[in-house]
C-alpha cells in the first residue's frame, strides 16, 4: 500500500511538472528550459540529502549517471514534442511508452505481480491510451510530434529501469548522479549546437517550478520503487497525464473528450486494483 500511495503521488507531481515544463517551452527554447529546470532540481536534491541520507557508493552513482543520460534525452525530446504538438496527445503517448518498457523489464527479470494487479496494469495502460485519443482543438498531433513523444517515452522508461537498479542503501545519491549527468549532457548539447540557455521573458519562475516538482517526483518514484515492484510502480507513475490534462483544461482551456474522461476513470480503477493486490 505504501508503494501505491507514493507512486500515485509521484504521478500527480510528474504531471504538474510536465504542465509547467510545457508552458515554459512556449516562452523559452527547449535547451534553456531543460538546463535551468535540471539545475533547480539539483539544488532540491542536495537540500534533501541530509533528510534522507544514504550511503555514497560507486554503484549508486554509476546507475544514477546512466539514468540521468536517459532521462535528460527523454526530457529534451518530450519538451520539444510539447512545444510543437498538442499537450493532451503528447503527454499520454510518452507515458504509455515509458510505462511499457519497465513493465516488460520487470516481468522479464522475474517479477510476478498478483493476478488482480496485472488486471490493474492492463487497465492502466488502457487508460493512458484512452486519454491520448482526440485533442483539445479537434486536431490530432502531427506525425513528427508523436514520433518524438515515443522516443521521449523510451528515454523515460530507461530512466526508470536504470534508477531501479541502483542499490537501495544508496538513498538519494542515485538522483544526485542522475542530475549531474543530465545537466552536463544538456549544457554540452547546447554549447555544441550553439543554443542559448537564456530563458525567455517571464518564464524563469515557471522553469524553476517545473524543475523543483520534477525532482520531488523523482524522489517519490525512488521511494516507491524501494517499497514495491517496478512493474507496478512504473505503471502507476505513468498515469501522470491525468493531472497534465486537468491542468491543461483548467489553465489553457483545452477541452477533454468523453473518451478521455473515461480514461481518467479507468486510471482511478487501475490504482484501486493495484492497491488491493
Amino acid at each position: 500500500m505504501t508503494a501505491v500511495i507514493l507512486a500515485t503521488a509521484c504521478a500527480m507531481v510528474y504531471g504538474t511538472a510536465d504542465f509547467f515544463g510545457g508552458l515554459a517551452t512556449r516562452r523559452s527554447r527547449v535547451f534553456s528550459v531543460v538546463a535551468l529546470s535540471q539545475l533547480a532540481g539539483l539544488g532540491v536534491i542536495l537540500a534533501l540529502l541530509p533528510l534522507l541520507p544514504g550511503r555514497l557508493s560507486a554503484g549508486a552513482m554509476l546507475w544514477g549517471l546512466g539514468a540521468g543520460v536517459a532521462g535528460a534525452t527523454g526530457l529534451v525530446l518530450f519538451y520539444r514534442a510539447l512545444a510543437t504538438g498538442v499537450m493532451s496527445v503528447v503527454a499520454p503517448t510518452t507515458a504509455v511508452t515509458s510505462a511499457a518498457l519497465p513493465v516488460m523489464y520487470g516481468l522479464a527479470t522475474g517479477e510476478r505481480p498478483q493476478p488482480v494487479a496485472l488486471v490493474g496494469v492492463a487497465l492502466a495502460l488502457g487508460a493512458v491510451l484512452l486519454v491520448s485519443q482526440g485533442s483539445s482543438d479537434g486536431k490530432g498531433g502531427s506525425a513528427g510530434s508523436v514520433l518524438i513523444a515515443l522516443a521521449a517515452g523510451a528515454g523515460f522508461g530507461g530512466f526508470f529501469i536504470l534508477l531501479a537498479l541502483a542499490p537501495v542503501e544508496g538513498g538519494l545519491w542515485p538522483l544526485v548522479g542522475a542530475r549531474l549527468s543530465s545537466v552536463a549532457l544538456v549544457v554540452l548539447l547546447a554549447v555544441a549546437t550553439r543554443r542559448t540557455l537564456k530563458p525567455g521573458g517571464g518564464s524563469l519562475h515557471i522553469i524553476v517550478a517545473a524543475g523543483v516538482l520534477d525532482m520531488l517526483a523523482n524522489v517519490l518514484y525512488l521511494l516507491a520503487k524501494q517499497e514495491g515492484l517496478l512493474s507496478l510502480v512504473a505503471v502507476l507513475v505513468s498515469l501522470y497525464p491525468a493531472s497534465t490534462l486537468l491542468l491543461a483544461r483548467r489553465v489553457l482551456g483545452e477541452r477533454l473528450h468523453t473518451i478521455q474522461v473515461a480514461g481518467v476513470a479507468c486510471a482511478l480503477g487501475a490504482v484501486a486494483l493495484i492497491a488491493v493486490a
